[in-house]
């Protein structure tokens, strides 16, 4: 929950304007401002405050416990320009409720955390628990000097500036790992979610018993609790209360696999008690390993003192998993790129794409990442290395114009991949969207688009879809409609066309569209000229209920509305 805090009579204008736009997310604070704002900081998750930094720092002041726990706090001035991230930048997700707030009011967000500011990931915002001196190692980063990274294996976490590097020589280092260590005064530990917890326990263990056996069996492995990713078991068992308690402890999600699947894995300590039980050999050890990874503790079983054990754990260390997302660009103007794409674009310590496409986009992409780029033609290399960067851990961003989807790198790329690693869809706005926009509302009913290069596919067949496209009475959006060694395909498509539509059929056609030499025209099906169209050029054809309407092209949702305005005209 979100506490909005005012003042004056503009704060709370503008208070009202953000609870109009987040029902249900936030709550306001009437009353005396002092009181006030003591409320929401002891019930909030964050605070929005219409009122002076000043202001609010003196209020702030005496409620200041950790930054671990304090809620996250914005300040808004007076005016509406400016939402300031004061407080819990990071932890208390400030910075990005600032950006919120700023997109909301139309005022500019203001983010002073250092990293932020020089596009450097912070250690508390990659997802990962965190451990030792993050402000000195934070701080050695920032500076450029020298910052040793030792990691067990390839993570996929954002890009690190160049003076981060395994090679790295001096007192910081930067370790990612989910064993215990004995850390220096300028280092710090990254705890990635590696580990797996099978447990097993009889009706009624207590959840003491079962968590004090994890505890025990990941801290005598030399393993630290916050690399715990799940506690597994089989789904009998996946209610049992000591179990369920114990995930909540730990603050960890609780999978539950079928006996029937537990027993198809083979495990080094198989008992009949279980079986007998529950109908698997192993709940443990197979339930730990079900995911894949290497057992590192066996079967173990509790040991309270005077009664039999009543819950066993086994640990299991799953390999990394790296991550590909597959990012749309759009249509080539930066305020069409999605605010997700440019999360994905930062998210990404790899990034795999046509050179041009690279160059779009180049800025955004945070200091340290790896760029493979390569000329056209090379889709097929591209997806391949894509893929191959992901399997060996990295987090890869694989882009493509307009949507990554539509005739663009995900096909090859999905072709490529496997569940070994996780894979995103980031959407973009196509050419053809960004086309229509353009020309009007051609898109209003039914359309295709069907792309007339016949590289990949032959032309039997792209005429086939065109034949068919005509005789529905479809709209038609014509992707790489022509190129100097292919400048037939598109007159045979038209002739197809024309002769289910009249020559009178409004078509659009838009080069470059949404970028600087954009350039646009309305015409008939009968008068285009085919010469005048190329590779960077939409060609929309209408069907038989579009018109040019006040020099746009418009195709009614629905011909009983087009009949209507016939009847109103006669």
């Amino acid at each position: 929950m979100i506490g909005l805090i005012s003042a004056t009579a503009a704060g709370a204008t503008a208070r009202d304007r953000l609870a109009a736009a987040w029902p249900g997310r936030v709550r306001v604070y009437e009353g005396p401002v002092r009181e006030a704002v003591e409320r929401a900081f002891a019930e909030c998750d964050a605070l929005v405050c219409f009122l002076a930094t000043g202001a609010t720092v003196r209020l702030l002041a005496p409620l200041l416990a950790d930054k671990a726990s304090d809620p996250g706090v914005v300040c808004v001035d007076e005016a509406g320009r400016f939402a300031v991230s004061l407080l819990g930048g990071h932890g208390g997700g400030a910075n990005a409720l600032a950006a919120e707030v700023a997109e909301v009011l139309g005022c500019t967000p203001v983010v002073t955390t250092a990293t932020d500011a020089v596009g450097v990931p912070g250690l508390d915002t990659l997802g990962l628990p965190v451990e030792g001196a993050v402000a000195a190692v934070s701080r050695a980063v920032l500076d450029g000097s020298p910052v040793a990274l030792r990691a067990d294996g390839v993570w996929p976490l954002p890009a690190f500036p160049s003076n981060v590097t395994a090679a790295g020589e001096g007192p910081a280092a930067l370790h990612l790992t989910d064993r215990l260590l004995e850390l220096g005064p300028d280092e710090a530990v990254l705890r990635p979610k590696s580990l797996v917890v099978g447990v097993g326990a009889s009706k009624g263990a207590p959840v003491d018993e079962v968590l004090g056996l994890v505890e025990d069996a990941v801290r005598d492995a030399g393993l630290s609790l916050l690399s715990v990713a799940e506690l597994a078991t089989v789904d009998a068992k996946s209610e049992e209360p000591g179990i369920v308690e114990a995930a909540s402890r730990l603050g960890v999600p609780l999978t539950a696999y079928s006996a029937e699947e537990l027993s198809r894995i083979e495990v080094p300590n198989p008992s009949d008690a279980p079986l007998d039980a529950v109908g698997t050999p192993s709940v443990a050890e197979a339930a730990a390993l079900a995911g894949g990874g290497e057992l590192l503790v066996p079967k173990r079983k509790s040991s309270p003192e005077g009664r039999a054990a009543m819950a066993t754990c086994a640990v299991v260390r799953r390999a990394p998993r790296g991550r590909l997302a597959v990012v749309g660009l759009g249509p080539g103007a930066r305020d069409l790129l999605t605010p997700r794409a440019k999360d994905e674009l930062r998210r990404a310590s790899v990034l795999v794409g046509l050179d041009q496409y690279v160059d779009q986009i180049r800025d955004l992409l945070r200091p340290g990442t790896t760029v493979l780029e390569s000329g056209l033609g090379a889709e097929e290399e591209r997806a391949r290395t894509a893929v191959a960067r992901a399997r060996e851990g990295h987090a890869v961003a694989l882009i493509g114009s307009g949507d990554a989807g539509v005739y663009a790198m995900a096909s090859p790329a999905l072709a490529e991949a496997a569940d070994d690693i996780e894979v995103v869809g980031v959407p973009g706005v196509t050419a053809a969207l960004a086309a229509a926009a353009i020309l009007g509302a051609p898109l209003g009913h039914d359309h295709v688009s069907i792309s007339l290069s016949d590289l990949h596919t032959p032309w039997e067949v792209i005429e086939r879809r065109v034949r068919a496209a005509a005789e529905a009475d479809i709209v038609v959006t014509f992707y790489n409609p022509r190129s100097r060694g292919r400048d037939w395909q598109l007159p045979k498509a038209l002739g197809i066309l024309a002769e289910h539509r009249a020559p009178h059929t409004p078509v659009g056609v838009v080069r470059n569209a949404s970028r600087p030499d954009e350039s646009s025209r309305l015409t008939t099906l009968g008068a285009l000229d085919p010469a005048t169209v190329d590779m960077m050029t939409v060609v929309t054809v209408g069907n038989t209920a579009t018109r040019e309407i006040a020099g746009r092209m418009v195709t009614p949702r629905g011909y009983r509305w087009q009949a209507a305005t016939a009847e109103g005209a006669e």
